[in-house]
């Protein structure tokens, strides 16, 4: 019964959202109260109705239901617990539904927490949401039910893919869905505006903190998914430019071009119609990135490639919302004119060159993603575009952008000089320097990789200290007395500054070594002396192993025991790659164990990654930055409100 009672939640929660969606934008339309007041139960009953079945379809994999077709395919008895609850989203229809919950909770919190917006606006921005919920409350109801029950229960299920099996994927979806599904609320926010006819300096407080908060679940899944990619997969790498991976990074940049540009809305009212298109697009590609994981276009670990019709249900979804919302946008482009007019050298002009360089760079994210796809499809042709073409595309635009972020960030808004901008950051210039020199010095392969990720990463840093000591007035005691958001900013900044120079280093000094090794017999890498001391057999809860155990040294002396493994799931009958890393702050040891060889060896692959940590404290601080800014009271939407309602007017 509790299957059904899930069912049937997520029914009466389509028929929530259909009355959320029409009966506060005819409220609004209309002028009629009433009617708009609709909005906020409706918006908290439907996220009451999705969490029930969500529990419910939880409840099923917690208890190992293999009535339940989903569960019957994605668990089994054996799996440990955290996994068993995993699996929840671990597939296509309870991964939808995890993401409808989001979607919901969203709606809800401009509910709860949108008591300062007019009630026009908040109505409409609730409806618009609702609107999002139906279509994909249908795409679940009619392609993707996760309560399908079977005829014959069977005794056991056919487990989940082993590669997700794991910690960092217990964490990752629901971080990247934060993030994708709370852009929902930027393109809610402009839909509302446009139906408005108005877009103002009130309307971009309003949207910053919502944009603000899915930039940071983003950053946050980016990281753990690529922290997972590190240690589970084997292959030492971080990112390969996977074009699920891709998904996730357009809208991270258009989110943070979007964030950029509501600055420039509040603060000068000018890039109204620049910052509208750019939350229709920003939640586009997540809508994008739905389609490419859920459509079987591609295969991917990552992916939920089965059923093309649902791809085309989903291709119909992107098409309706933002094909409607871009048609609105034409239609309204009158309403949406520039208030401020501001030099070519000025903060203005330096955010229009980063939004510019984020967009552009997204553009070309897509074009190498879709383009395999488009040549298959006109002219069926088989290309692959790898990590050489997006490293000699993309990567110029972050250099360019990395220079330009701490000049901008010092300049004054309307008009600037380039001479009195640049004497503050002067020490700044001489660490940047300082630092390549002394990356120019170490790294001797790859010397210039290593210098400009060195020095970009130290003028990201220090350009952020320095913009700080600027604003105390160059007195130590104001630091402490700056707003969060000034210091969310610097340590946003900071944070791309050091996954910049980890990305850098890491690629110029890593070390790679692939050979048979033998038991007790040792051998030298990158200076460290590492042995494979034994080779042995385990079981585990529902896997068995082949450890070995490997203890590495350098100069002698015992540096620590690694025990790579691999293992084979006998339910899925799959091997996975379970790598030993040894964690520096400036350099890991990473060490996979392969198959064994026919002269009683057995492969063994080793790297050596210098500052591959700061990889993920860099993501962590640009994070952190965004956590700290949105602490801010300025950046609470009731406060902005509450100071930005009597100067509100229309845009026309």
């Amino acid at each position: 019964m509790t299957a059904e009672l899930g069912h049937f939640a997520l029914i009466l929660a389509f028929c929530v959202a259909l009355i959320q969606m029409i009966v506060p934008l005819i409220g609004a339309q209309k002028g009629w109260a009433g009617w708009m007041a609709v909005a906020e139960p409706a918006a908290s009953a439907q996220f009451l109705l999705i969490a029930v079945s969500f529990a419910a379809l939880t409840q099923a994999f917690v208890t190992s239901d293999f009535s339940l077709l989903l569960v019957y395919e994605n668990s089994h008895t054996d799996k440990p617990m955290l996994y068993k609850i995993t699996g929840v989203w671990g597939n296509h229809e309870g991964s939808m539904l995890l993401w409808v919950l989001i979607l919901a909770l969203f709606g809800a919190a401009a509910a709860w927490f949108g008591g300062a917006l007019p009630p026009r606006l908040r109505a409409r921005v609730i409806g618009v949401q609702a609107a999002i919920g139906v279509a994909f409350l249908g795409f679940i109801l009619l392609t993707s039910n996760p309560f399908t029950r079977l005829p014959q229960p069977p005794f056991n299920g056919r487990d989940m893919n082993p590669l997700l099996q794991d910690p960092g994927l217990a964490f990752h979806p629901p971080f990247l869905y934060l993030g994708y599904v709370g852009l929902s609320m930027a393109f809610s926010f402009a839909v509302a505006a446009l139906i408005e006819g108005r877009v103002d300096a009130a309307w971009a407080r309003w949207v910053r903190p919502w944009t603000l908060a899915a930039w940071i679940f983003l950053t946050i899944g980016i990281a753990l998914g690529s922290w997972w990619a590190y240690y589970e997969l084997g292959w030492g790498g971080f990112w390969f430019w996977d074009p699920v991976e891709n998904a996730s990074l357009m809208p991270w940049l258009l989110a943070a071009a979007l964030l950029h540009s509501a600055i420039v809305v509040e603060k000068r009212e000018a890039l109204k119609s620049w910052t509208i298109l750019l939350a229709i697009l920003a939640f586009g590609f997540s809508l994008i990135g739905t389609f490419i994981v859920r459509s079987g276009v591609i295969t991917s670990v990552h992916s939920f490639a089965s059923d093309p019709s649902r791809g085309v249900f989903i291709l119909g979804i992107l098409a309706l919302f933002v094909g409607g919302a871009l048609t609105l946008f034409a239609a309204r482009a009158g309403a949406m004119q520039a208030k401020g007019v501001f030099g070519l050298v000025s903060r203005e002009s330096a955010l229009v060159l980063n939004n510019i360089l984020l967009a552009v760079s997204a553009l070309v994210v897509f074009v190498g993603t879709i383009w395999p796809l488009v040549a298959e499809m006109f002219w069926d042709r088989k290309l692959s575009v790898g990590a050489p073409f997006f490293d000699t595309a993309f990567t110029p635009f972050m250099v360019i952008l990395a220079v330009a972020l701490p000049l901008g960030a010092m300049m004054p808004w309307k008009r600037a000089q380039f001479g009195r901008l640049l004497r503050p950051l002067l020490p700044a210039l001489a660490l940047a320097l300082a630092a390549a020199g002394l990356a120019w010095t170490l790294e001797t392969g790859r010397p210039v990789l290593a210098l400009v990720a060195a020095g970009l990463g130290a003028w990201l840093v220090a350009g952020a200290g320095a913009e700080l000591w600027v604003r105390a007035g160059r007195t130590p005691v104001r630091l402490l007395r700056l707003p969060r958001a000034d210091w969310g900013k610097a340590a946003a900044h900071s944070g791309m500054g050091v996954v910049i120079a980890a990305v850098g280093l890491l690629m110029a000094g890593q070390v790679e070594d692939i050979r048979v090794a033998h038991v007790g017999q040792p051998f030298t890498v990158a200076g460290y002396e590492i042995t494979l001391d034994k080779v042995e057999d385990h079981p585990g809860p529902n896997f068995t192993a082949t450890e070995g155990t490997m203890s590495v040294r350098r100069e002698g002396r015992v540096v620590d025991v690694l025990h790579p493994e691999k293992r084979i799931y006998p339910v899925q009958a799959m091997p996975t790659t379970e790598a030993a890393i040894r964690n520096g702050l400036f350099s890991d040891i990473y060490l996979v164990l392969g198959d064994p060889q026919d002269d009683g060896g057995w492969a063994v692959r080793t790297y050596i990654k210098p500052f591959a940590s700061w990889l993920w404290i860099g993501a962590g601080l640009m994070a952190f930055g965004g956590a700290l800014s949105l602490s801010d009271r300025r950046y609470r939407v009731a406060a902005g409100a509450r100071r930005a309602a009597p100067a509100a007017h229309p845009a026309e």
